[in-house]
């Protein structure tokens, strides 16, 4: 079985996940997929596989083939799930190769097209090979693309003995979309000193820095009146939602914000006269400026209520991670050899800031530094997502000097 081949086989599998339901996983496919790569784990002759039989997460360990020399256990994560914001079902993927670098046709009867103008990028892929949708589904290369790297990974060093390595540790978690991805992770059993998430994008680009994240529920709470005789008694829910989004800055949304410029941005508005519920997350690279955005939310909200004369609307803001740059800078060698393990590989290393989150940010604050590396995808979480084969065969590369890297 290719790379390709085992790709394909992963994104047939529906594991698209949803937040609106508690149970981890919350869906089926991802236990169908988690289970299907311990299955395969075992077959290719991982000694040491286990499964989270409550939670689903599927841990492997190869052992080192060198027990005397002292070589850190380094680590690999990737997450089955796929985004919501659009369906993994029935995913039918297109390989295109010498990809010509011009827009791509996805769904002629729908009139769906990738276009070059609209995604410049392409046009690097240009005498590649290129997986793609027909437009109708995304295509799962976040993070199945990850999931097919480390696979092959595994399987190179357990079919070359001769490779001196010490413990590779490998896990596949679930419920990364949702932000629940090691809500039940196994840190002390993994057995890593370091770990890497394969989940990033275009070959070379690796990231030991994220956001610093929260979220944030409004209730606006009015009184509904017929509107004719509304003066002076009707409280509008929806306009106080409104008129709290209007005090927040229009220059710190996240379409007019770049590189580690943090935001404010509204994801959810919905209700009636009576009552309105809006959902914000909160996002800065920077720690301090990261504590002034809750600190503003949390003033708007004042001035609201003594715009009103009561309180209109109640906030709840809530942190969901931290910026794993501030754990990461105190190992500064596990960003090093993963650059080191690039230039080998004959691959420029591009670290650039993520603007969002990986399982990584949580693991570095639960004690497993863990920065991002590349799979070769892009366009992530919708009907443009695509895969180039070739920079998905050289992360798998990059995987094995990594270990290599480690070991020397």
């Amino acid at each position: 079985m290719t790379a390709l081949d085992r790709f394909l086989r992963y994104v047939s599998i529906d594991t698209m996940s949803r937040s609106e339901i508690d149970e981890y996983p919350s869906t089926k496919g991802q236990r169908e997929l988690l289970e299907l790569l311990y299955k395969e784990l075992r077959e290719m002759g991982v000694p040491d596989v286990r499964q989270d039989k409550e939670y689903g997460c599927v841990y492997a360990t190869i052992p080192s083939n060198r027990p005397e020399k002292t070589i850190p256990a380094i680590g690999f994560i990737a997450h089955v799930d796929t985004a919501e914001a659009m369906s993994g079902k029935d995913v039918k993927p297109r390989i295109i190769e010498d990809y010509d670098g011009g827009d791509i046709v996805l769904n002629r009867e729908k009139n769906i097209i990738t276009s070059v103008a609209d995604f410049p990028e392409m046009k690097d892929m240009k005498g590649k090979t290129v997986v793609v949708t027909d437009g109708t589904t995304l295509l799962g290369s976040d993070d199945k693309s990850g999931v097919t790297e480390i696979m092959e990974m595994a399987a190179y060093f357990i079919s070359h003995p001769e490779e001196v390595h010490g413990n590779i540790c490998i896990a596949f978690t679930a419920e990364e979309e949702t932000g629940r991805g090691v809500d039940h992770f196994d840190v002390a059993g993994f057995g890593a000193h370091f770990a890497y998430t394969v989940d990033g994008g275009r070959l070379g680009d690796m990231s030991d820095e994220t956001f610093n994240a929260a979220g944030a529920k409004l209730v606006a709470r009015g009184v509904s009146v017929h509107p004719g005789e509304g003066c002076g008694k009707l409280i509008n829910a929806l306009q106080v939602l409104m008129d709290m989004h209007a005090l927040l800055p229009e220059d710190e949304r996240p379409e007019n914000t770049k590189e580690r410029e943090g935001f404010f941005h509204l994801t959810d508005m919905s209700g009636n006269v009576e009552e309105a519920v809006a959902e914000y997350i909160i996002r800065d690279h920077d720690h301090k400026r990261f504590e002034e955005k809750k600190a503003l939310f949390e003033n708007c909200v004042r001035r609201i209520n003594e715009s009103y004369g009561r309180t209109v609307l109640e906030a709840a803001i809530y942190d969901q991670y931290y910026n794993m740059q501030e754990k990461l800078k105190n190992h500064p060698e596990v960003a090093g050899h993963l650059m080191a393990a690039m230039e080998k590989c004959g691959v420029k290393a591009v670290n650039t800031p993520i603007r969002g989150g990986t399982d990584g940010s949580r693991l570095s604050y639960m004690g497993l530094p863990c920065p991002n590396i590349c799979t070769g995808g892009g366009n992530f979480h919708g009907k443009h997502e695509y895969l180039c084969v070739e920079e998905m065969m050289a992360t798998i590369e990059i995987l094995k000097a990594l270990v290599r890297e480690w070991a020397a």
